[in-house]
Order: structure tokens, then sequence, then C-alpha cells
């Protein structure tokens, strides 16, 4: 049966930098017998120190703890993947509900048009009204199911009748004050509305926006001149005029703010050498109260108090090995995985080699799934930028010579292949595959070129074609 001190254990070691920090935070909150110093001691100041604030090492003895890495792994090896723990939540945290209650923008479209509505004249009942329509619309900023559906559910939700042409007109007043094609109810309706609101009456623009915005989507350039009798330079103009209208008219209100990604690993050259180090945590500094230790041991100090504080310097020092558990195990993995990967530090993703989680595992001598947490969420700082660390985990091609390739260096190939490609006479996947088996040695079958190349958001061949 798992402890909660092993669950915890492993839920800290799955933690990006990030939620490390705040579950930190959680607990300087929430234990007195856990402290932070301003800085860490050196050596001399180490030897200095009066005995109670001797080395934390020093207190485990004096509480007993286990060895961390021992009673983790040991549990690794005994339920694999088959139980996860749960992930750790901050619910609860004062600091931390201040910190998401002192955001500056909403955290939703809704809220945020919520926002813009105030300066709108409008009665309660109109604002209770307006409130609906605006959960209702999706993430782009469309109001799928049209306001006839909309009154519907209005009036079954409110308990009375609902007027479908109130709607639109508060809709309406809404589209003046925020966008002109909020609460479109497709991407037809959406550039419609913009093209009414500017006024626009190019008989090209409305056929496009009208009955061809799946041959524009296939790039079906021809037979859109065929049926609208313009040639291509006519509409590769209109195009250009559709391109300055906005899809997704609910993009620029709220949402969810982006996540800051914080590197766990810190990757450089230094001298023609790479040194893969770790970037320093706040749980580096942390140790437990000398003050609240010399109550344990007191001869009149209160027993219920000391039982109290006894399991606090446990949990404490549970803690702080979790911690530096999970430094030393992503130390190693990472040591490991870019004394693989040199060839991606020097040469970028094609020279990326395939590499299982399995293999680090072995080499490490610890379970899988120890590696599968150690990686998770974690980033990795390189000169070529900031990748995951997952990323460097992927699966091999084979080459005539035998070699193994990773897919992550296969797809660059082909974005490469696609990039210098004649444009008029485009390359189809099963050409594609052609060239990478006769230029760069590597067999691959055409529908893997497919896969990699809708991976990389291109299109077929038809709709990579310029005329």
């Amino acid at each position: 049966m798992q402890s909660p001190q092993m669950i915890q254990a492993m839920q800290i070691l799955q933690l990006g930098a990030l939620d490390l920090e705040g579950r930190i935070e959680q607990e300087l909150l929430e234990n007195p017998v856990l402290e932070q110093l301003e800085q860490l001691p050196t050596s001399g100041e180490e030897n200095n120190r009066p005995a109670e604030e001797k080395s934390r090492e020093q207190k485990e003895e004096e509480i007993g703890s286990d060895s961390m890495h021992d009673a983790v792994e040991s549990m690794e090896w005994e339920y694999g993947e088959g139980r996860r723990a749960p992930q750790s939540s901050l619910d609860g945290d004062p600091k931390y509900e201040a910190l998401q209650n002192t955001a500056d923008t909403p955290h939703t479209m809704a809220e945020a048009l919520a926002d813009q509505a105030i300066w709108l004249d409008l009665t309660e009942d109109d604002r209770i009204k307006l409130d609906f329509m605006l959960w209702s619309l999706d993430e782009h900023g469309y109001l799928r199911q049209g306001l006839t559906l909309l009154a519907e559910q209005m009036q079954e939700a409110l308990g009375k009748p609902i007027d479908r042409m109130h709607l639109a007109s508060l809709l309406e007043r809404l589209r003046k004050t925020t966008h002109p094609a909020l609460g479109a109810t497709d991407l037809k309706d959406c550039l419609s509305l913009q093209l009414e609101t500017k006024q626009i009456s190019d008989p090209l623009l409305w056929a496009l926006i009208e009955n061809h915005l799946d041959d524009l989507q296939a790039n079906r350039l021809p037979r859109i001149a065929k049926v609208t009798g313009a040639d291509l330079e006519e509409i590769k103009l209109a195009i250009g005029d559709l391109r300055h209208l906005d899809p997704y008219p609910g993009t620029d209100f709220g949402g969810q703010p982006a996540t800051n990604i914080i590197p766990d690993v810190m990757v450089e050259e230094i001298e023609g050498e790479w040194t893969i180090r770790l970037a320093r945590d706040r749980g580096e500094l942390l140790t437990l109260s000398a003050d609240y230790l010399s109550l344990l041991k007191k001869k009149d100090s209160d027993k219920e108090a000391k039982t109290w504080l006894r399991k606090r310097a446990e949990q404490a020092t549970w803690f702080i090995d979790a911690l530096k558990q999970r430094q030393n195990t992503l130390q190693k993995t990472a040591l490991r995985i870019f004394s693989y990967q040199e060839d991606f530090l020097r040469h970028g993703k094609e020279a990326l080699k395939p590499l299982r989680m399995q293999e680090v595992a072995d080499d490490l001598g610890v379970h899988i799934s120890t590696i599968s947490r150690t990686v998770a969420g974690k980033y990795a700082q390189t000169p070529l930028g900031i990748f995951p660390l997952k990323f460097f985990f992927t699966g091999g091609t084979s080459t005539d010579t035998g070699n193994q390739t990773s897919q992550v260096s296969v797809k660059e190939l082909v974005r490469r292949v696609i990039a210098g490609e004649d444009k008029q006479s485009p390359l189809s996947d099963e050409a594609l595959a052609k060239h990478l088996q006769t230029k760069e040695g590597i067999k691959i079958a055409r529908r893997t070129v497919t896969k990699y190349r809708k991976a990389l958001g291109l299109p077929s061949s038809s709709g990579r074609k310029q005329y």
C-alpha cells in the first residue's frame, strides 16, 4: 500500500519548475517546522553554526528518517504504472489564491466580454440574457446553435418567454462595442458580417465566401475560376482581401493566460564541452526550524505539543528528501539524455537520435515509470531553444546502412524537402517517400510520409500548388 510520503514523493517528482514553486510555498505555509534560509551557508559558516543549527542530515538522524530513494524506487518496481498518484493541488493555499485574484485580465472570454458590455445601458433582465448568451459562445466566439435554439435554451433555463428578435438586438449592440462578427454561427457567417460592416460589395469576394470556402481550403483555384469566370490573378487578389478579415472573433477577448515555461535543465557549451545543470530552486534553501527542534529536546515541554512537533518535523524531512531526490533523479536523467543527443545540440532536429525511456531506465537502474515521471512537464533550455524533455524520446526509422534515424529528424527532412520543392509542381507523398529513399537512404512508406506531413501542418501536394 502506498504511504502518504511515497505518494508525495511521486507527486513532487512529476512537478515542473512552476508547479514546484507553488508546492514549496504551500508546504511553508502549512508546516511551521519547515523554514527557508536567505541563502545557502558557505562551508565556513556551516562549521560555525551551533549544534541545533547543524546540517539537516544530523536532524534526520534525530527524527529517524528512512531512505527516500530506496522506498520510492521499490514501490515503482512493485506497482509500476498501475497506480498513478493524483496531481498535486494548490487549492486552499491563500497566497496562491491571492496570486490568482490579482490577474489583470479575465480568465475567460465570457468574463472579458461581460466587462466590455458594462458600458451598454441595459436593464437587469437584459443583462441576465446577455450573460447567458456570452457563456453560450464557443472558444472562437461563435454561437454555433444560432439565436433560435439559444432562445429555446434560455426560455427553459429562465422559465419565461424569450423573444428571438430581442436577442438579435442585444447581440447587435454587443457587436458594436466588441467585434462585428461576434456570435456568428459559422465561418461563412463570420466573414459575411465583416464585409457588411465594412460595406464591401465586391461580387467576387461575396462569391468566395458564399460558395467557395471549401474550394479555397483545398486550393482548387482553377475550379473557382471556371465557376466564377474570374481569372487566377483576380482570385488571388480577392483571397488577399479575405485574409484581412478575422476568422475567430473571440480571440482577442479573455481566454486563459499563456502558461509561463520555466526550464528545469540548462544545457550550455563551455569551452567546447557541454555542461548540463539544473536550474536553482527554493528547495535547496529549505531546512528544519532550529527553534521548533529545540522544543523537542526540552524535558518540560508539553507531551501533546511534542508529539505534534515530531509529526511536523517528520513531514518536513520527507518533503525535503523528496525535493532532493527529485533533483538527483532529474540530474541523472538529463545527463543521460544529452550525452546521447549531443548531435542534436550541435546540428539541430535533423540529428536527433531514436531514444526510448526504457533505455534510460535500464542505464540508471530504475523503473521506466520513474523516468516517465521525471521528464513529465519538465523543460530544457538549450542553445537551440527550450524543449520539453519528452521531445528527446522518439522512435526511429531504418536507413539503407542499417542505422536508425529518429522520427523527428525524418519529419524535419520532410519539411525541408517540401520547402525546397517546385511550388508549381509540388511533390506527392509517394514522390516524397521515393526522394527520402534515393537521396537520404531512409526507408519510409507513403502513409508514414502522409502522417508526418499532417503532423507538420502541411497540406497535400494539391493544397501546396501555386498557380
